[in-house]
C-alpha cells in the first residue's frame, strides 16, 4: 500500500479490519429503560417484555450501570494501551421527557455509537433511528461531530423521521422463531440503524430489520453513490435487529458467521474462509435485556490480526486463535446486559486503509 495515498483527515474508515487509529467508545451514564412502544416487542427477548413495560422511562439499576461503566473504562484503557486514540461522548439527560408534534418520550443511553452513527470513508452519517427513545441520541456525539467536521470530515444527517404511528405496524404480532419474518417498521419514511450495515471496502452488506427499512437502505445507497455497492441479505432470524451478531468480517477473506442465522453462506463470499461462531456460554442467570446470547459474536478488530474478545468466553477465545487471530481479552459481560458488546460499543472513526474491493 502506498502510504502517500492514505487519507489524512480525522474521519476515514472503509472496513471492519483495517488498522485502527481512532475510535469512539460509548458511555452508560444515566441509562434508562426506553418508553414502552409498539416498536419494542419485535426486537426484545420475549422474557423481557414485562420488565420493559414496568420500568419504562426509569433508570437501569445503579449497580448494573456502575459495573458496565467500569468495563467500558477497562475497554478504553486496553485500546489506548494498544496505541488507539479513544474518544467518548458527552452525557446527556436520558430521563428528561421530550416531545415532537405527535408524541412524547424519554431517552435511553449513549452506550452504542455503532447504532447512531455510520462512518463510510471520510463521511460520518447521523442515522434516522426508529426507536422514539433514541430520537436525540446523536446529540451526545455532537461535540465530536463538530470537531471532525472542522478537521475536514464530511458530516451528514439522514432525514429526521417523524416516527408517527404510520411508521410502525400497529398490528404487529410475533411470528415465532420458526415463522416468517415480520418487521414492525413500515416504509412510511426512511429509518435505519448503522449496526444493520457492515463494511467490506466498496461492498457494504445490509439487512432489513425491525429498525431498518428498505426506504432507509435506498436512501443510504443513493447518498453513498456509485463508489459503493450495497447488498441486502435476508438471514434466518425471526427478530432481526443489527447484523453484527450474524456475520462478522475479521480480515480479507475471513468471515465469522452465526450458524443458526446463516445456514447457507451467500455466494458473494465464494473463496472466503468462513467459520461458524461457537455456541454462546453466557449463563441463563445473567440478565440480557435487549439481546440474545449470540452477542458473544460482537467482536471488534484492531487490525487483521488482533481482536477484542470477552474474557470469560473460552470457546470464542479458542475459535479466534484457531482462525489465526490474536485475542485481546476484556471483561464485558455486565455491558452485554445493555444490549451490545465490543462492536456495538464502538465507532471506528479512523482506520489506516484505502478504498478497495474485497468481494
Amino acid at each position: 500500500m502506498n502510504k502517500s495515498s492514505l487519507p489524512t483527515g480525522p474521519v476515514s474508515s472503509y472496513t471492519e479490519w483495517d488498522p485502527l487509529e481512532e475510535v469512539i467508545v460509548g458511555i452508560v451514564d444515566g441509562a434508562c429503560f426506553p418508553g414502552w412502544h409498539v416498536a419494542l416487542p419485535a426486537a426484545l427477548p420475549g422474557n423481557q417484555h414485562e420488565t420493559f413495560r414496568r420500568m419504562a422511562g426509569r433508570p437501569f439499576p445503579a449497580e448494573q450501570i456502575a459495573a458496565a461503566a467500569k468495563e467500558l473504562d477497562e475497554f478504553a484503557h486496553i485500546l489506548q494501551s494498544e496505541g488507539v486514540t479513544v474518544r467518548r461522548p458527552e452525557p446527556i439527560p436520558q430521563d428528561r421527557p421530550y416531545q415532537t408534534l405527535d408524541w412524547t418520550s424519554t431517552g435511553m443511553y449513549a452506550a452504542m455509537p455503532r447504532d447512531a452513527l455510520l462512518v463510510v470513508g471520510d463521511e460520518i452519517i447521523e442515522c434516522p433511528m426508529a426507536w422514539r427513545s433514541r430520537y436525540y441520541e446523536s446529540l451526545a456525539y455532537r461535540p465530536l461531530l463538530k470537531e471532525y467536521f472542522r478537521g475536514g470530515a464530511k458530516w451528514t444527517a439522514a432525514p429526521k423521521p417523524e416516527l408517527t404511528d404510520e411508521q410502525f405496524d400497529q398490528d404487529w404480532a410475533d411470528p415465532g422463531e420458526d415463522g416468517p419474518t415480520r418487521l414492525v417498521v413500515t416504509e412510511f419514511e426512511p429509518t435505519f440503524d448503522a449496526a444493520d450495515f457492515t463494511r467490506f471496502g466498496r461492498d457494504i452488506i445490509a439487512q432489513k430489520s425491525n429498525v431498518t427499512n428498505e426506504f432507509g437502505i435506498n436512501w443510504l445507497r443513493r447518498q453513498l453513490g456509485d463508489e459503493y455497492r450495497v447488498h441486502v441479505f435476508e438471514f434466518k432470524d425471526a427478530h432481526p435487529m443489527h447484523i453484527d451478531a450474524t456475520i462478522v468480517p475479521m480480515a480479507p477473506g475471513k468471515l465469522l458467521i452465526n450458524p443458526e442465522r446463516v445456514p447457507v453462506v451467500p455466494g458473494l463470499f465464494k473463496g472466503w474462509d468462513v467459520r461458524p461462531a461457537p455456541a454462546p456460554i453466557i449463563p441463563d442467570s445473567h440478565p440480557l435485556y435487549m439481546t440474545s446470547k449470540w452477542i458473544n459474536m460482537n467482536l471488534f478488530m484492531l487490525d487483521e490480526q488482533r481482536v477484542i474478545v470477552e474474557r470469560q468466553d473460552e470457546p470464542m477465545i479458542t475459535t479466534v486463535k484457531e482462525f489465526g487471530f490474536t485475542p485481546i481479552l476484556c471483561d464485558f459481560r455486565n455491558f452485554n446486559s445493555f444490549g451490545g458488546s465490543f462492536h456495538c460499543a464502538t465507532l471506528d472513526v479512523r482506520r489506516r486503509g484505502i478504498l478497495q474491493s474485497y468481494l
